[in-house]
C-alpha cells in the first residue's frame, strides 16, 4: 500500500489547510513513472507510461517519451525551471526576449515547433493553470509558468512528444509535459549554488531545499522551497539605441554633447541596456499524502510563487525623433518646453513585472476489490491556480501631464484563475481474446476560467492637459489656419503663432505614462469560460506483439460549439529488438479568456522610431472596423510514425516522424498604421489617447498551417575502461513550418510576418550528452548544436538576415567531499560563443535577435549539495 500512497497520499491535516486557503482543489490524469525512475540514471530508460491507468517503457511506447530524472535535472544548471529542458529536449525551445513586457518575465517554451499554448502542462498528472501573462506579439499563448515549479521539488520531469489531446483535453496538440514531485516521507538536501557570466554581469545565487516528514505509519509531507537572485546582464555592444546612431547625434547636436561632457559619460559604454532582466524569487511547493485504508488514501500538494523581474526600456536619447523628449509645447504662460529640458541625457525607463502565483489540489483516490483479476480504481478531485502579472515603470513620464508628470507609475494587472473538479476511473477487465486486460480510462471534467484587466493608477493612463491640440485656448479655432488669430487668454511677448501648424501651441503629447501604458477604468473587466468534458478509452496487448490504443473526447464550451476528438496509436514489435509506432488524431483548444480579452498599449521602436502600438481584443469596436472577427477554436490533426530499436540491452535508438495540421491558427495581427478613418473610430469607442496611438494589433485565426518534423534520441549504457559507468545520450529535432492558406488580410498578415512564421526558427537542433563517472567523481560533457535560420525585418528595405549554425558546449565536474557533501564546478557555453549580431535593423550590428539561440554568452557556476 506504501506504493500507493506514493503516488497519490495526503495527511488530513493538510487538506483542511489547502482547503482554507482555497475552496477548490483539484486534479486531473496522471503520467504513472515505475517506482524505479528515482534510482535510474539515465532517464531514457525509465519505465513511463504514455496512457491513462497503464505503465509502458520509452522504448516499448506507441508514442514518443522522455524521462529525466532528479540528477539529470540538477545538471542542467539553471535557475529557471523553463530552461531545464532545453539543454535535453531539442524540440523544445525556448527564447529569451529583451526590452519587452510580457516575455521578459514570463517566458513561453515551444514543442514540435508548436507555440506554448499547444503543450498542456501537468503537476504530478494535474493540468496546470495558465499564467496571467499573455504574448503581445507572435502566436499570441498564454500558457501555464512552469519557471514558479523549484527544481528541487522534482522527482522527474515526463515528457510526451505526441498530441494527446483526446486523452488530456485542450491544449495537448504538440503534446504534455508532466513534473513528477518528490514524495519522500524522510531526508531531504540542501543546494547553494552561485554563478555569473564571462562578461562579468549576470551575478546570480540560488538557494534550495527539500525535506520530508513522516504523518504517523500512514502518511507523509514533502516541502520544496527556492530562493534566487539573478543581477542583469548587458549584450549592447556599444553606446546605442536601435533609433540612434550616438556619434552623429552627439557631432550634431550640441546640447546633448554639452550634456555629455557634463555628465562624463563614456560613449563607447552601452546605455541601451539589452540582455537579460534582473530577477527576486521566492518559491515553495508541498506534496503530501495519507493513507486512509490499504485501498483508499487522500492527497494534496500546492505551491506559492512570487517574483519581481526588472528590464531596461529603449533608451529615449534627445535629438533622435524620439518624440516624448523632442516635441515642444507651449506652457500655461506660453513659454516652450520640451522634455529634454529636464532631461539632457534622455531617459532609460526600466520597467517591472511582479509575478505572483499559487495553487492547490487534492482529491481522494480509492481501489475496488470487484474479484478475480478485475478491479477498478476512482480518482475524485479538485484543483484551483491563479496567477498575477503587475507592471509598473520608473523612470519615464506622462508626457500629456508635462513637466507637472510624475516618474513612477503602477500601469496594471492581469490575473488568470482556473477552477476544475474531475472524476477519473480505471477498470481492468481481463479477457479470453486479448493477450493482455482490456484497461478502461473514462471520466468526465468541468473547468472554469477567468481573466481579468486591472486598471493603473490614474497618472498612468490620464489623458492630461496637452493630450489635445492648443489646450489653454491661445488661438481661434477657425478651420483654416491663415484666419486664426491670438485670444486674450494668449501671453504676449512669446511669439506664438497661430497661423503655423508647426507652433509648439498645436502639438499634442501622449497620454499615459511612456514605455506601458496604463489601462483605464473602461477598458478593465473580467471575461469568464467553462467547458464541460467526457472522455473515454481503452487500452490493451492484442497480441503478445501488438499493442493498440483507441481515445475519444467530447468537450462542450459556453462560448463555443462542442467538439468531439479522437485517436488511435499503436504498436507493433517485428523482432525482440524491433518496433513500428504510430499514431494519427484529432485536437480542438478553445481561445483562452485572456486572448479574447488582452488589452495593451506599449512603446515600441520600430524601424528605429519609436511608436505608440495599441493591442485590442476582438471585441473592441476598433478591431471590428478593422475587419476582425471573433476568435474561433483551433483544430489540429496529428499524424506519426516511428520505429524503436534495442539490438543491445544497453543501447536504444527512437525515431519517430510527425506531421501536425493546425486549422484556424492564432496569431497577432502586423501592425496595422492608424489613419483618419481609424483614429475617429477610435474616438468614438471611447479609447483614451487615441490621439497618439500609431500603430494597432489584434488577434486573430490567421492562418492554416502544416508543421512536419523528425525526432531522433538515442541513449547508450556501458563502463569503458572499467573505470566507471558511461552514459550517452543523443537527440536531434528538425522542423519546417508552412503557411497553407491565411484566412484574412494582407494587411493583418503580411509578407514580413509570413516569411518570419516559416523561417525564423533554426531549422533543425541537436544535443549530445556524456556522463563519465570515474571513481566516486561524476563528470559531464554536452554539446548544443543549432540549424540555420533567416529573418526579415519590418523596415521599409524589407531585408533578410540569414544566421549559420552555432554551437555551443557545457561541462560540470562533481566531487563528493563527504557521504553528505558534494561540490560541482560547471560553466554553460564553456567557449562564450554567440550568434550574429542583427544587421537588419538600424542597430549598426550593435545588439542581439531575441529568439531560440543563446545570446548571453558563456557562464561559470559552483554549486555545493548537502544530503541528508
Amino acid at each position: 500500500m506504501r506504493k500507493f500512497t506514493q503516488l497519490s497520499g495526503l495527511t488530513a491535516s493538510s487538506i483542511v489547510a489547502l482547503m482554507v486557503a482555497a475552496p477548490a482543489i483539484a486534479q486531473e490524469t496522471t503520467i504513472a513513472t515505475d517506482a524505479a525512475a528515482a534510482a535510474t540514471p539515465d532517464a531514457e530508460a525509465i519505465v513511463v507510461s504514455g496512457l491513462r491507468g497503464g505503465t509502458r517503457t520509452v522504448t516499448d511506447s506507441a508514442v514518443p517519451v522522455d524521462v529525466f530524472t532528479e540528477e539529470t535535472i540538477k545538471r542542467s544548471a539553471q535557475t529557471d525551471t523553463v530552461e531545464i529542458l532545453q539543454t535535453m529536449i531539442p524540440s523544445y525551445s525556448v527564447s529569451r526576449s529583451a526590452n519587452t513586457t510580457s516575455d521578459s518575465f514570463v517566458r513561453a517554451p515551444r514543442l514540435r515547433g508548436l507555440p506554448a499554448h499547444a503543450t498542456l502542462l501537468l503537476v504530478d498528472g494535474h493540468r496546470r493553470h495558465k499564467s496571467g501573462s499573455v504574448q503581445v506579439s507572435g502566436y499570441a499563448s498564454q500558457s501555464a509558468d512552469s519557471a514558479v515549479i523549484p527544481a528541487i521539488a522534482l522527482k522527474s520531469i515526463e515528457v510526451l512528444r505526441d498530441g494527446a489531446a483526446a486523452q488530456y483535453g485542450s491544449d495537448a496538440i504538440a503534446g504534455v509535459i508532466n513534473y513528477q514531485l518528490k514524495d519522500a516521507d524522510h531526508g531531504g538536501s540542501l543546494m547553494v549554488q552561485g554563478g555569473q557570466f564571462y562578461e562579468g554581469d549576470g551575478k546570480s545565487i540560488q538557494v534550495a531545499g527539500n525535506i520530508g516528514f513522516k504523518v504517523t505509519d500512514r502518511g507523509f509531507i514533502n516541502l520544496s522551497a527556492q530562493l534566487n537572485h539573478d543581477d542583469p546582464t548587458v549584450r549592447a555592444r556599444t553606446f546605442t539605441s536601435t533609433a540612434w546612431d550616438p556619434f552623429v547625434a552627439y557631432n550634431t547636436d550640441p546640447v546633448f554633447a554639452a550634456a555629455v561632457d557634463a555628465a562624463g559619460l563614456d560613449l563607447s559604454q552601452p546605455l541601451e541596456r539589452r540582455g537579460k532582466p534582473m530577477e527576486k524569487a521566492a518559491r515553495f511547493f508541498v506534496n503530501s499524502g495519507y493513507d486512509l485504508t490499504d485501498n483508499s488514501s487522500l492527497y494534496a500538494f500546492g505551491n506559492f510563487s512570487k517574483s519581481k523581474g526588472t528590464a531596461v526600456a529603449t533608451y529615449r536619447v534627445p535629438g533622435a525623433r524620439q518624440a516624448v523628449l523632442d516635441n515642444p509645447i507651449r506652457l500655461e504662460n506660453g513659454s516652450i518646453y520640451r522634455f529634454r529640458d529636464d532631461y539632457p541625457l534622455g531617459m532609460a525607463p526600466t520597467f517591472s513585472g511582479v509575478v505572483t502565483d499559487w495553487s492547490a489540489a487534492g482529491g481522494w483516490k480509492t481501489e475496488f476489490d470487484l474479484g478475480g483479476e478485475q478491479s477498478l480504481t476512482s480518482d475524485l478531485s479538485a484543483r484551483y491556480g491563479r496567477g498575477k502579472i503587475a507592471y509598473s515603470i520608473d523612470g519615464t513620464v506622462n508626457p500629456s501631464m508635462g513637466p507637472a508628470s510624475p516618474t513612477t507609475f503602477e500601469a496594471s494587472s492581469y490575473i488568470s484563475d482556473e477552477l476544475s473538479f474531475n472524476a477519473d476511473f480505471v477498470y481492468t477487465l481481463p479477457t479470453s481474446f486479448t493477450h493482455g486486460p482490456l484497461v478502461f480510462n473514462f471520466g468526465a471534467e468541468y473547468r472554469r476560467e477567468s481573466f481579468e484587466i486591472v486598471a493603473g493608477e490614474e497618472g498612468s493612463y490620464l489623458a492630461g492637459t496637452w493630450a489635445t491640440s492648443d489646450p489653454f485656448n491661445f488661438c481661434t479655432n477657425e478651420t483654416s489656419l491663415a484666419a486664426r488669430t491670438l485670444t486674450p487668454n494668449a501671453p504676449t511677448g512669446q511669439g506664438i503663432n497661430c497661423n503655423s501648424a508647426s507652433d509648439p501651441v498645436y502639438n499634442v503629447l501622449q497620454p499615459g505614462s511612456n514605455g506601458i501604458t496604463g489601462i483605464s477604468p473602461a477598458v478593465a473587466g473580467k471575461l469568464a469560460t467553462n467547458n464541460k468534458s467526457l472522455y473515454g478509452e481503452v487500452t490493451s496487448d492484442i497480441t503478445d506483439r501488438w499493442f493498440l490504443d483507441l481515445a475519444t473526447r467530447f468537450e462542450k464550451y459556453n462560448m463555443f460549439s462542442s467538439k468531439l476528438v479522437w485517436k488511435a496509436a499503436t504498436r507493433y514489435n517485428l523482432t525482440d529488438w524491433l518496433g513500428l509506432r504510430g499514431s494519427i488524431g484529432t485536437g480542438f483548444r478553445a481561445p483562452t479568456a485572456g486572448q479574447m480579452n488582452m488589452t495593451q498599449t506599449s512603446i515600441q521602436t520600430v524601424g528605429g522610431v519609436q511608436l505608440n502600438v495599441g493591442l485590442y481584443p476582438t471585441s473592441n469596436p476598433v478591431a471590428q472596423f478593422l475587419g476582425a472577427n471573433p476568435l474561433r477554436p483551433e483544430r489540429s490533426r496529428n499524424y506519426s510514425l516511428g520505429i524503436t530499436l534495442t539490438p543491445a540491452p544497453n543501447l536504444t535508438l527512437t525515431v519517430d516522424a510527425y506531421r501536425i495540421k493546425l486549422y484556424d491558427q492564432l496569431y497577432t495581427s502586423s501592425q496595422i498604421v492608424v489613419t483618419n478613418p481609424i483614429r475617429q473610430s477610435m474616438i468614438a469607442a471611447g479609447i483614451v489617447g487615441a490621439e497618439s496611438i500609431d500603430r494597432i494589433q489584434f488577434y486573430q485565426n490567421a492562418i492554416d498551417s502544416t508543421t512536419q518534423g523528425l525526432d531522433v534520441v538515442a541513449s547508450y549504457r556501458g563502463n569503458w575502461f572499467d573505470i566507471g559507468s558511461t552514459n550517452l545520450t543523443a537527440a536531434f529535432n528538425t522542423n519546417s513550418y508552412e503557411v497553407d492558406r491565411v484566412l484574412v488580410s494582407t494587411v493583418s498578415f503580411d509578407a514580413v510576418t509570413l516569411y518570419n512564421f516559416e523561417h525564423n526558427d533554426p531549422r533543425w537542433r541537436a544535443n549530445a550528452t556524456v556522463n563519465q563517472q570515474i571513481g566516486p567523481v561524476s563528470v559531464m560533457l554536452r554539446a548544443n548544436f543549432f540549424g540555420p535560420w533567416s529573418r526579415q525585418t519590418v523596415n521599409a528595405s524589407r531585408a533578410i538576415q540569414r544566421y549559420g549554425m552555432e554551437t555551443l558546449f557545457d561541462a560540470e565536474v562533481s566531487v563528493p567531499l563527504t557521504d553528505k557533501f558534494s561540490v560541482t564546478l560547471g560553466a554553460r557555453d564553456i567557449f562564450d560563443n554567440y550568434p550574429d549580431v542583427n544587421r537588419i535593423d538600424d542597430t549598426n550590428g550593435r545588439t542581439y535577435v531575441d529568439g531560440a539561440v543563446p545570446w548571453q554568452g558563456g557562464y561559470y557556476y559552483a554549486r555545493i549539495n548537502f544530503n541528508f
